[in-house]
């Protein structure tokens, strides 16, 4: 026996009354229901039934063949008379996503030939998938912005959302923006005179009940164009945390709105400078600490030296300066993390393979011949190295 899904004629019903016709696991299934099924990307009502000497928490409501399934904690016997309540407030929210899908697919229709493939709502957010034509992926930031304005637009026209199943004849004549994917039992959903198409989902009366959509990305998906959004109170809600980031960003930019992006720019631009030079300044630096620890030994010299106030970039830019005088090797380290940094480099004619140094030292890592880069707990390795090359 099929379920009886009041949420179609109604979908604005909270309660209703039904008795049990099946009782398998942790569900039970019922001759009627209000509670809407996880499908078509739109997410499950929630709520409770009710009956005498007995309730329990609806936790997930799922449908199989015609049949709705309700997932309780407690399960009454079949032929038990109950009393459903849908949470109505989650319920409101997720018919707020759907329908907010509908506005934007019909509208990527018109605007970009873009095909939807179906509704990801979630928690938070709720996305779909869209084929382009040419096999784009993205869409400019004009084109974001029309489509974001004119689902608002017709929001604000607060036109009437119908819901409806139409004879064979009547669905032949129907302008729909995509083929249906069932053959039978076909419901269809139309918004205005833009928006037509084949849907089992539950939705607002008019537009104006989305309330506003705001449209959070548009990025490159499995070869096609996945489309991110918020509607309603969730719109509302997002936008205010992103209009308290900008205004936290201006206050510490010491800018307004309109000139917090040039001043952010400038704000980086300087640091970028300042970092570079500074950059030149520690290398110098480093280049002395390492020139003071010079020994001279048969075919050259050996400068080693561990540099607190280096980086491993600084130790890779010190190195190279040493070795251009080709008979240096340099053993260098800085801190990282608990342990050291290390680089171990050398002109082109001392002669010693210093990946081969680094590994026999104890260290980790590896390189080439003439520079090698790895890591060690503490100065050990160093040392190893350093007593190789020196015979210290």
């Amino acid at each position: 026996m099929m379920t009886d899904r009041l949420y179609y004629d109604n979908a604005y019903l909270t309660s209703f009354e039904a008795i049990v016709v099946e009782v398998s696991g942790d569900r039970v299934a019922l001759d009627r229901s209000a509670f809407y099924p996880l499908s078509g990307g739109q997410l499950c009502d929630t709520g409770r039934l009710v009956w005498e000497g007995g309730e329990a928490d609806v936790t997930d409501v799922t449908v199989e063949n015609g049949v709705v399934w309700h997932k309780l904690s407690e399960l009454p016997p079949v032929g038990t008379k109950v009393k459903g309540k849908i949470d109505w407030e989650q319920r409101f929210e997720y018919m707020q996503q759907h329908a907010a899908d509908h506005m934007i697919a019909g509208a990527a229709w018109q605007q970009l030939e873009g095909v939807t493939s179906g509704l990801h709502m979630g928690k938070e957010v709720s996305s779909s998938d869209m084929a382009l034509p040419g096999g784009r992926t993205r869409i400019s930031p004009e084109e974001l912005k029309l489509l974001e304005e004119t689902v608002n637009e017709r929001v604000q026209h607060c036109d009437p959302i119908r819901c409806w199943f139409p004879s064979a004849e009547e669905l032949e004549t129907l302008p729909l923006r995509k083929k249906p994917t069932v053959t039978e039992h076909i419901r269809i959903v139309a918004m205005g005179d833009y928006e037509m198409v084949a849907c089992g989902g539950t939705h607002p009366r008019t537009t104006g009940e989305i309330g506003p959509v705001h449209i959070i990305s548009c990025v490159p998906a499995r070869g096609n164009m996945r489309v991110t959004f918020v509607a309603g109170m969730r719109a509302v809600k997002y936008l205010r945390k992103a209009a308290d980031c900008a205004a936290k960003l201006c206050t510490a930019l010491s800018a307004d709105m309109d000139t917090a992006e040039e001043s952010l720019r400038h704000e980086r631009e300087t640091r970028a400078e300042s970092d570079k030079h500074l950059r030149v300044l520690l290398t110098e630096a480093a280049v002395e600490k390492v020139l003071a620890s010079a020994v001279s030994v048969q075919g050259g010299k050996v400068c080693a030296a561990h540099i607190p106030f280096a980086d491993r970039d600084i130790l890779q830019r010190t190195a190279v300066r040493m070795i251009s005088d080709d008979d240096t090797a340099v053993l260098l380290s800085c801190p990282q993390g608990e342990g050291r940094a290390l680089v171990f480099a050398r002109g082109k004619a001392f002669p010693a393979d210093m990946a081969a140094l680094l590994r026999a030292s104890g260290a980790r890592g590896g390189g080439k011949p003439d520079m090698a880069q790895g890591s060690a707990a503490d100065g050990a390795a160093e040392q190893n190295a350093y007593e190789k090359l020196t015979g210290k």
